[in-house]
């Protein structure tokens, strides 16, 4: 995708924007990108949710001439979440301690972009990730405007062996002032969750450019370095905090009216197949397609290996075609 093809970037300020926490961002921006123009009967929406540590740049792969997401065809809208350094968070927030997020927070902001947009219902909401979460969540609370929901690695609640994996990597980081070794060790440890037994045992780790299992813990390490604390721990505890009961879960998922896939990888130890067979049964439109994949969780990540984006191409252009 070339500079001029990456859509434009922008703001929407919302004064005094009450958090689900009890909190308060005084003055909250919200960062999204548009790709495409909203037809004149308003039917061509797609709107996406960033995932954890990505931004509005990160669905590329998903968007351009020939791509299931073409701007040609479909107005996109990819809503930065708070708490992920573009939209506010507390690498952009100076003062008072940041309050504490939850899903909902980014979800109502994002139909408030919509609005400003003049979007009313979308064909289709997306996400990978945290983005799936999200999209769940948006779909549950405003089921009358999703016509589609697609939810790739992801699941609709924090499962207990997720919470612990959440639990294990923010024991690294003391806060928002984590010095290099912390974020470093953050990263460490984060690798070790991101992809599965078969990634290191056959190693596939070559194919994204590793020369070894050492390596690959070493490099996320590095990548973490210089990412800020705060708004790791800001975003890491809106989804940590998506913890309800099954019963809580079960009636939220049972009000989405739109046709939703699941597409769980085979291989992810935290965002597993095993959650997304029970979420899926409380869907009254749902189907659970698990990805086969040797890569763990990071399976299905926009562009990250070309057959696996090709499965997800084609869940993309299903959806698209019958929403």
């Amino acid at each position: 995708m070339t500079d001029q093809d990456c859509g434009t970037r922008n703001q929407l300020a919302l004064q005094g924007f009450s958090l689900a926490s009890g909190g308060e961002l005084p003055d909250a921006q919200v960062s999204f990108r548009t790709y495409g123009s909203l037809s004149a009967s308003g039917d061509n929406a797609v709107l996406l949710f960033t995932y954890y540590t990505g931004d509005d740049l990160s669905y590329q792969p998903w968007i351009g001439p020939g791509r299931p997401l073409d701007p040609a065809d479909h107005f996109v809208v990819v809503v930065d979440h708070f708490g992920n350094g573009v939209s506010t968070s507390p690498s952009t927030s100076a003062g008072t301690p940041f309050p504490e997020l939850r899903l909902g927070d980014s979800v109502r902001a994002a139909e408030l972009v919509l609005d400003s947009l003049g979007v009313k219902d979308l064909r289709l909401v997306a996400g990978w990730s945290l983005g799936g979460m999200q999209s769940l969540e948006f779909a549950a609370r405003y089921p009358d405007r999703v016509s589609a929901v697609y939810a790739l690695c992801s699941a609709a609640r924090c499962s207990p062996i997720n919470q612990v994996f959440l639990d294990s990597v923010s024991a690294t980081l003391t806060g928002g002032d984590a010095t290099r070794e912390q974020l470093d060790a953050f990263g460490r440890v984060y690798a070790g969750w991101a992809y599965c037994e078969q990634f290191f045992a056959d190693e596939v780790y070559r194919e994204l450019g590793y020369s070894s299992p050492a390596d690959v813990v070493a490099r996320w390490g590095e990548d973490h370095q210089g990412m800020h604390a705060g708004d790791l721990l800001a975003a890491l505890k809106m989804w940590r905090a998506a913890d309800g009961d099954l019963d809580t879960v079960g009636q939220r998922l049972g009000r989405i009216t739109a046709r939703t896939v699941l597409m769980p990888s085979v291989t992810d130890t935290y965002f597993t197949v095993a959650e997304n067979a029970l979420e899926v049964a409380w869907l009254p439109d749902g189907e659970m397609r698990p990805l086969v994949s040797p890569l763990g969780h990071i399976a299905g990540r926009p562009g990250i290996r070309a057959e696996e984006q090709d499965e997800v191409d084609a869940c993309l252009r299903e959806l698209l075609k019958t929403s």
